[in-house]
């Protein structure tokens, strides 16, 4: 446990860095190790998320060095990948269990894979269908979650497969599988979801189509047992975690704050769209396209907010932004509507009950019902002199901090440790801006 206070700040101003995107820095080392040669990644992330990838990559035969902040992958190619003589233990990492059941499924291979206590209450039920359905044996005894263990198949089948829920996840780890199977695999989205992996594959060679239909469905296909080659990628600065300092200087006075190459992938940027019908002041400039994903520099002012209506459409776009999201509408003035909001229940907490009790503790009207919350506060203040509990959420701690820096009284995070996960060093940046954030 790493009890910190953040109490109220005068300004956030200053230009930044922001660590790398989590979701690209996964998907560069585990397409890569599939990859014939050897790949350069620069800006990779270095959270704990993506050492649990790392490390289950290397225990199956994947050779990665670390060279002055370059991690150099060298591949196996199409069906290179050795069976784990030990367990793959991906502490925290939901998206490297997740990605990681689809690629084992289609390789003959035993493999058990396992977690933290957190990572083992995540449903995992999502990515085994598919699976078993190219022809893998996966067994858990903890209704479908992790530990389990994959039997993979070596004669992997093509799939086609309607994905009724946006899910990235569950997109990527039918890909990935879908890359040793003969023949083409389909995937139809009925809401897209966020596309790092078939840019990606893309930029690696795969024979990977993206079609839309019918003016919203999304058909996606990939054409089996052809092999990747090496690439160098710059993974550019993660918009999810770029998202705590824009709503930090949206509401802390007299802010002006610029983030320099951060994506601004089209399924990742909800949080910016609603933040400007909220009134945001904010700018994406020096836009540019880099390994297929598209980068911008933004600069932030501080803004008059105001509260409006989140469509459930959105939230594919958004889905780790509403506890920030909701930290700007404590400052808002007026009501704020989320909807579609279902899924944070099975996030590394039960993210919806965690952001109510943030704004309960925060002394902030809000309200609950189904899939959606109604946040008012009328007063434009957050009195502080609280404790947040994080329930071992990086983001409801992240969101608890940028609430401080705007509270009367300071806040009480009762543990900050997990944020080394996601974002490690954002307490020093957080402060090197002007915030006041410190150990208790």
């Amino acid at each position: 446990m790493k009890n910190i206070i953040s109490s109220q700040s005068t300004s956030i101003n200053g230009s930044i860095n922001i660590p790398g995107d989590k979701s690209i820095s996964h998907r560069s080392l585990i397409i890569s190790s599939l990859a014939i040669g050897k790949t350069t990644i620069k800006g990779i992330l270095k959270g704990k998320d993506i050492i649990s990838s790392k490390n289950a990559l290397e225990k199956m035969g994947v050779i990665i060095k670390e060279e002055k902040d370059i991690f150099i992958v060298y591949g196996v190619g199409s069906g290179g990948l050795l069976e784990p003589d030990d367990v793959l233990d991906l502490g925290n990492s939901g998206t490297s269990a997740r990605l990681l059941i689809g690629l084992i499924s289609s390789h003959k291979m035993i493999a058990t894979l396992t977690g933290d206590d957190s990572l083992r209450k995540r449903p995992m039920k999502r990515v085994i269908d598919p699976s078993e359905k190219i022809g893998a044996k996966i067994i858990s005894n903890n209704n479908d979650k992790l530990p389990l263990t994959i039997f993979g198949t070596n004669d992997p089948l093509p799939i086609n497969y309607k994905l009724s829920l946006p899910s990235a996840q569950v997109k990527s780890s039918i890909l990935l599988a879908g890359l040793q199977a003969p023949g083409e695999t389909c995937i139809e989205e009925v809401i897209p979801s966020r596309d790092h992996t078939e840019r990606m594959l893309e930029c690696f060679g795969a024979k990977i189509s993206v079609n839309i239909e019918n003016s919203s469905k999304k058909m996606i296909r990939i054409k089996g047992q052809n092999e990747l080659s090496a690439s160098n990628i710059e993974v550019p600065g993660d918009f999810s975690s770029a998202s705590f300092f824009i709503v930090a200087a949206l509401i802390v006075p007299d802010s002006n704050l610029y983030l320099k190459n951060i994506g601004i992938n089209p399924y990742r940027i909800g949080l910016i769209e609603i933040l400007q019908e909220m009134g945001a002041k904010l700018e994406l400039l020096n836009k540019s396209i880099r390994n297929n994903e598209p980068v911008a520099d933004i600069r932030v002012y501080s803004s008059d907010l105001k509260g409006v209506e989140v469509p459930s459409e959105i939230s594919p776009k958004m889905i780790d932004e509403y506890p920030i999201l909701s930290i700007a509408a404590c400052m808002a003035k007026g009501k704020t509507i989320l909807r579609g909001l279902d899924e944070l229940r099975y996030k590394e907490s039960n993210r919806l009950k965690s952001i109510v009790e943030m704004l309960m503790q925060f002394n902030v009207s809000v309200k609950e019902s189904e899939d959606q919350l109604l946040i008012e506060n009328k007063k434009q203040i957050i009195e502080g002199n609280c404790t947040i509990k994080t329930f071992q959420d990086h983001r409801i701690a992240m969101s608890a901090i940028i609430g401080g820096l705007v509270s009367k009284g300071p806040v009480h995070i009762d543990d900050s440790s997990m944020i080394e996960t996601s974002f490690p060093g954002f307490i020093d940046i957080i402060n090197s801006v002007g915030g006041r954030v410190s150990e208790k």
